[in-house]
């Protein structure tokens, strides 16, 4: 029997790396064993360069580059290879992570071929929308605008129960949704006590002191500024700790000149981007806490990698990061204000009990690896493609 022929549409590709990325190139890698994977995707912007060697088919688009945000916009209607190339692909499924221009050239495909469509919730649209435009009313028409998209799928996939409910409720979402959790290709350390000295000696950190981390691109939007804060406050009674700031971004001077404003200069660590996964993991490893406050996120890879290493996150109330987490036991929670987030990393850092129950349950109960992921969607896929077989027979 012919292999099927998948195709996964996203709106940005490497040399950027975020979490939607990261998501489709594992996607692509595992799914691939089992199907032809072609990524149809974005070119880099003028002056960067993809060089990772992938194991799947990747078809880059035109881009019309946007310098004063993140991303770019892609123009697969303008470009003859890219188009020529989808039209010879004999995909059996159309498989959507952005609902942009090159989601919309897949969808125009799968109907005029008559397979069917997968989408991924991934993003708070509405959010992005505001941000963007600070209009009530352009938020709406653009929010609008993008569930028309979602809902010509014949399958939505929401990251947790959070995503699905936000997109079902408030977005007004009508297509059929399913959750598929997400995971982490990062394996547990065999030896974390020895992975914890080397980011000792890195660092030179000793062995008593307390080590706080977040990892992600440096952004207002990740609610950074709540974590500084609340440092400050926490510095006033428990001075024994160092957080180590991973990432970069835009927005990075910013926090520099927050960190220096707060005095935090001492106990804050801006290690830039690290790209060596395994160091990563010893970081992991290391930290006692995560700290992922964010708003913004559906959910967060982050908080499965460091479950994977046995450290737990402090999350903010009422988020999607938060969607998965019961306090003081898979994770912990807090109001979203420093105060309360300061009082909360102080409660645990002060009782290794609840300390050492929670980092076991978020091993036990939290991490998860892509390959069990995975599974369940080649199950959505198969099923699907099969329903289109009876349906074309």
């Amino acid at each position: 029997m012919e292999k099927l022929k998948v195709g996964l549409f996203i709106d940005t590709f490497y040399p950027m790396v975020d979490g939607v990325i990261n998501v489709v190139d594992t996607q692509a890698k595992l799914l691939s064993d089992r199907c032809d994977i072609t990524v149809f995707t974005v070119k880099p912007r003028p002056g960067k360069k993809d060089t990772m060697q992938h194991p799947y088919t990747t078809v880059r688009s035109k881009i019309l580059p946007v310098y004063f945000l993140d991303y770019d916009l892609a123009l697969p209607g303008l470009d003859k290879k890219f188009k020529k190339i989808l039209n010879e692909s004999n995909l059996d499924l159309v498989y959507f992570h952005s609902p942009s221009t090159i989601a919309k050239i897949g969808i125009k495909y799968a109907k005029k071929h008559n397979i069917p469509i997968m989408s991924h919730l991934h993003s708070q649209f509405k959010r992005d929308f505001y941000k963007a435009t600070h209009s009530k009313l352009l938020t709406s028409m653009l929010l609008k605008s993008t569930i028309s998209v979602f809902n010509k799928s014949d399958l939505c996939v929401a990251v947790n129960s959070f995503t699905k409910d936000l997109f079902i409720n408030d977005y007004k979402l009508k297509a059929k949704t399913v959750v598929v959790p997400n995971a982490t290709d990062m394996k547990p350390l065999e030896n974390l006590e020895e992975a914890k000295k080397d980011v000792n000696e890195k660092y030179n950190f000793s062995p008593d002191l307390k080590v706080f981390t977040f990892v992600g691109r440096l952004n207002k939007l990740k609610n950074i500024d709540l974590i500084l804060d609340s440092l400050a406050l926490l510095k006033e009674k428990y001075t024994n700790f160092k957080f180590l700031l991973i990432g970069s971004g835009r927005e990075e001077k910013y926090f520099i000149k927050k960190i220096n404003k707060l005095k935090l200069e001492n106990e804050v660590i801006l290690t830039g981007k690290i790209t060596d996964k395994e160091f990563l993991k010893k970081i992991y490893a290391r930290a006692d806490l995560l700290l992922f406050p964010s708003h913004y996120d559906t959910d967060g890879l982050i908080k499965f990698e460091a479950a994977a290493q046995k450290t737990p996150t402090v999350f903010v109330e009422n988020t999607g990061a938060a969607s998965q987490i019961t306090d003081n036991f898979n994770g912990f929670i807090s109001k979203s204000n420093a105060k309360d987030f300061c009082n909360k990393i102080y409660e645990v850092i002060t009782n290794n009990e609840l300390y050492q129950t929670v980092s076991e349950n978020a091993y036990k109960h939290l991490y998860r690896t892509w390959s069990e992921s995975v599974d369940e969607i080649w199950k959505i896929i198969t099923e699907l493609t099969q329903k289109n077989i009876k349906k074309e027979d």
